[in-house]
């Protein structure tokens, strides 16, 4: 059987899955990566680890799977993480700095005090925050050791430079489009966003479209050298693709330790209301372009909350939760600021409006409840800006196949939500742009028609006026200020 090896490189966790000829996953593996808080707020992986666990995942999935042959390799990872290595020895040369991390907070307020805001969000889609890397790559040259050659990349270059013996330099147009060192209209670095930032641009590598040649295997094991990688994406952009959310107004919520809300767009438009315009993907060199908005902390909040309460897992939280009715205490996951659309750091994880009736059931739902909170409050955003019409909204990631939190998602946004079985969207997405390089798959249109185990949650009766007013109350404590918020 021919299929195509797809890795899924995600903050906790490396995956790879084998995707045959028809869209069906026919092997999978994973392996932990390891995440480390050396101090508050700082948040960083080892990236040697990190390429270890992809190796780990693919030689758990070839296991599964040892008749397959594969032929070529994909990409998706996750964003805004990024590391250096030497350009002549390959070595690491410092940490991953996480997506998650705030240690360059002061250095983006300095940039806003200076009047770079404007400028940076024109160019960019992306707000001055420390979750997006041209302030991290900026860290991370300040403490390069003296003579070396450096590069520098985010997570999909760093595992090319890896697959391939350190042959190519080079990553996708998606993954750019989150460095805040990428211009998205003119699609290529931007030298004065490298002035403002204080990185030499000559450091990063090539922007390839996601489906185009990124090189061939070397000293890969299990995999043959030679094999070539046809695709590289952000996790978010691919999951975004592997739903076949093709259609201007289509998205999908992705639930994990974060969330990523994700709107395709007919054309490019300038991102406000706290949602960021990027690259979707990138194909025959033209960019088709996406609303974000970035969840900071989503289901990451839900073991913690179970720990608080004794509780033996996240799934007897969650049991616990749904015995309450809605309308308890307001909670806001704030544990290192708030994303979009409020895009505030100092924003702390706070309960509100809690009196001695307050029952650990409702403890644990307002804890629930902030997922939904919090998607709502993105794409409310995304339907001002937009002024388009919601289309087909799907869900994955490991909190989307729980469907008391997906339905309480669907009733705040007062839209269907289309519940995948598959978690794996972000790898058949990344396979699905390899298989377009391949001719396995000669367009979107026969890619959209592939097989998709799906389940539509249409929304239910609720008071939303009445919740969400505890909601927006627990977020102006939080934010210690008025909440913007927009809601229709």
């Amino acid at each position: 059987m021919r299929a195509i090896l797809a890795i899924d490189q995600g903050t906790t966790n490396s995956k790879a899955v084998l995707v045959s000829e028809t869209g069906e996953i026919v092997g999978r593996g994973s392996a932990p990566v390891g995440i480390t808080y050396p101090k508050q707020g700082w948040v960083e992986q080892d990236p040697r680890r990190l390429y270890a666990s992809v190796c780990e995942a693919i030689d758990a999935c070839l296991n599964a799977a040892p008749d397959v042959a594969i032929e070529a390799v994909a990409i998706s990872n996750q964003r805004e993480s990024v590391t250096a290595w030497d350009a002549e020895t390959g070595e690491a040369l410092g940490p991953l700095v996480s997506w998650q991390c705030r240690r360059t907070a002061q250095d983006c307020e300095r940039l806003i005090v200076e009047g770079h805001l404007d400028g940076v969000q024109a160019l960019t889609g992306l707000p001055l925050d420390p979750m997006f890397p041209g302030s991290k790559f900026r860290w991370l040259l300040d403490r390069m050791p003296a003579g070396r050659s450096v590069r520098l990349g985010t997570v999909d270059s760093w595992l090319v430079h890896c697959l391939t013996g350190g042959r190519r330099h080079v990553c996708d147009a998606s993954n750019a489009a989150r460095s805040q060192l990428f211009d998205l209209q003119e699609q290529r670095w931007s030298e004065e966003l490298g002035e403002i930032f204080g990185v030499d641009i000559a450091l990063l590598p090539e922007v390839l479209d996601s489906s185009a040649d990124f090189g061939r295997t070397q000293g890969l094991p299990g995999v043959p050298d030679g094999t070539p990688i046809l695709a590289a994406i952000g996790d978010s952009h691919a999951a975004l693709f592997g739903h076949g959310a093709f259609k201007p107004g289509d998205g999908k919520v992705t639930f994990g330790t974060g969330s990523s809300v994700m709107t395709t767009l007919p054309r490019f438009i300038p991102p406000r209301n706290g949602v960021t315009t990027t690259v979707a993907w990138r194909i025959g060199g033209k960019p088709t372009f996406a609303f974000e908005g970035n969840i900071l902390v989503c289901a990451a909040s839900l073991p913690w909350m179970a720990g608080i309460l004794g509780l033996s897992d996240v799934a007897a939280l969650v049991e616990l939760a749904a015995s309450a009715e809605p309308g308890g205490p307001g909670f806001v996951p704030a544990f290192v600021g708030l994303g979009a659309p409020y895009w505030t750091s100092d924003a702390r994880a706070l309960f509100s409006q809690i009196n001695f009736n307050t029952t650990r059931a409702q403890m644990a739902r307002s804890v629930t409840d902030s997922i939904a909170f919090q998607v709502h409050d993105v794409i409310a955003a995304m339907r001002a800006q937009s002024g388009g019409e919601l289309g087909a909204l799907y869900v994955d990631g490991g909190p989307s196949q729980n469907r008391f939190l997906m339905q309480c998602v669907s009733n705040l946004i007062e839209h269907p939500v289309i519940q995948c079985e598959a978690p794996e969207a972000s790898a058949l997405g990344a396979a699905y742009l390899a298989g377009l390089s391949l001719g396995l798959w000669s367009d979107l249109d026969v890619i959209a028609e592939l097989p998709r185990n799906s389940h539509v949650i249409d929304p239910e009766p609720t008071d939303r006026a009445v919740l969400l007013n505890t909601w927006n109350d627990a977020l102006a404590r939080s934010t210690s200020r008025e909440t913007t918020a927009n809601d229709e």
